[in-house]
């Protein structure tokens, strides 16, 4: 349909140029089957109370406001109707209409059939030519638009095609998309010809075609990776509950199974860590902790915490915060390089998340012991103090008698 509305299209440009007036607005039909073409003349039927008063447009007027595009429709004031300055190439009066078609009504178009035309010139043919290749070029825009339109939020390879400035180009198939600095992998250096794995993140559509903005550090690019790499995830077996990455560095992503026999861990891990190591390898070394996500919630941010061991979580719902504790040996661990692991980790779970070690906590409680002992004894001497000094109050009486 979009071939046949294009060669239509393009006809009618070529007829106009050769045989037709400015301003006229020329229709071409074609006939796919017999290969036929009609031509038509479009005509707005209007009637009296629609045009200006004004002297009629000559024919050569006509033509020369449709040179200068001069507007053939004005309006006479704010609340008012427009008013039509009437073009005898565009425009048919409503009694000349009926002669045509039968109930035409103002505001109506009617046609009239032109003489078909096959003898074109030069100038006509290139007309007819650029006609056609616009009309292709915006026909296959919209067909690249609506097809990547549909892939938003899917891994596909790419290859990268130029490096302008920190944006690197990449060939995704049928057109190109750009990787713009905040979307790539810190620290990862790309080069001509380079094949990797990209999340489509936008499809924009703009007038010189769709706009497809690449990602390699969003988090979903792991979790659709392992989608691909893990058969149970892909069939359901195995879901993906949470994901928390910092790009180029290290990513906790949470998984979990209803299905009985299946183990979330061990399928995404995969046979010597297989499964997990492709994944790795797709984004450059990155490090990946797979945990075990709990109903739970202290179960979860034990989990959360790995590879660190935690001997007990507790929790406070009010403030949404949790205390892990673990071993001394432990804390370096869970709280990682620059607090990096327990930062992953809440934010996978959700929760602040305070982390101390054992010895911490009894220092603690240590402290707090003191503290309620040395408060005790403060307000027994503060008691005897007060008893002595109501003793004394009465000897003070008894002298003055």
């Amino acid at each position: 349909e979009q071939i046949i509305e294009t060669l239509e299209m393009a006809i009618a440009a070529a007829y106009k140029k050769d045989y037709g007036k400015k301003g006229q607005n020329i229709k071409v039909k074609f006939d796919p089957k017999t290969g036929e073409i009609e031509v038509y003349q479009i005509f707005l039927v209007v009637n009296k109370s629609m045009l200006k008063e004004e002297a009629p447009v000559t024919d050569e007027e006509a033509e020369r406001m449709a040179a200068e595009n001069i507007p053939q429709r004005e309006e006479e004031g704010e609340g008012k109707e427009k008013k039509i300055r009437f073009n005898p190439f565009k425009h048919v009066m409503l009694e000349d209409a009926h002669k045509i078609k039968k109930g035409a009504k103002p505001g109506d178009e009617i046609q009239t059939k032109l003489e078909t035309r096959t003898d074109y010139g030069r100038i006509a043919a290139q007309t007819a030519k650029q006609v056609i290749v616009q009309r292709l070029r915006e026909a296959e825009r919209e067909v690249i638009f609506n097809e990547y339109s549909g892939k938003e939020g899917e891994v596909v390879s790419a290859i990268v095609q130029r490096i302008e400035g920190r944006n690197i180009f990449l060939d995704i198939g049928k057109t190109s998309g750009v990787l713009f600095p905040e979307e790539q992998i810190p620290g990862e250096r790309y080069f001509i010809g380079q094949r990797v794995r990209v999340y489509i993140l936008k499809v924009e559509k703009t007038p010189k075609g769709a706009n497809i903005i690449l990602s390699r550090a969003y988090p979903k690019l792991v979790s659709r990776l392992f989608s691909i790499e893990v058969p149970e995830i892909s069939t359901g077996a195995v879901q993906i509950k949470s994901i928390a990455r910092e790009p180029g560095s290290r990513t906790k992503i949470a998984v979990f199974s209803e299905e009985e026999g299946v183990d979330p861990v061990g399928s995404c891990v995969g046979q010597k860590g297989s499964r997990v190591q492709t994944v790795i390898g797709e984004l450059g070394g990155e490090k990946i902790d797979i945990i075990e996500w709990d109903e739970e919630i202290s179960k979860y941010i034990a989990n959360a915490l790995s590879p660190a061991k935690v001997l007990d979580v507790e929790i406070d719902d009010k403030t949404r915060t949790a205390f892990a504790i673990v071993p001394e040996d432990q804390l370096s661990l869970a709280i990682g390089q620059r607090g990096q692991n327990v930062r992953l980790a809440a934010k996978l779970t959700g929760w602040k998340i305070d982390v101390k070690s054992e010895e911490m906590i009894k220092e603690e409680k240590k402290a707090k012991k003191k503290k309620v002992k040395k408060e005790k004894t403060e307000t027994k001497e503060k008691k005897a103090d007060k008893v002595k000094t109501e003793e004394k109050k009465p000897e003070k009486e008894d002298g003055k008698k």
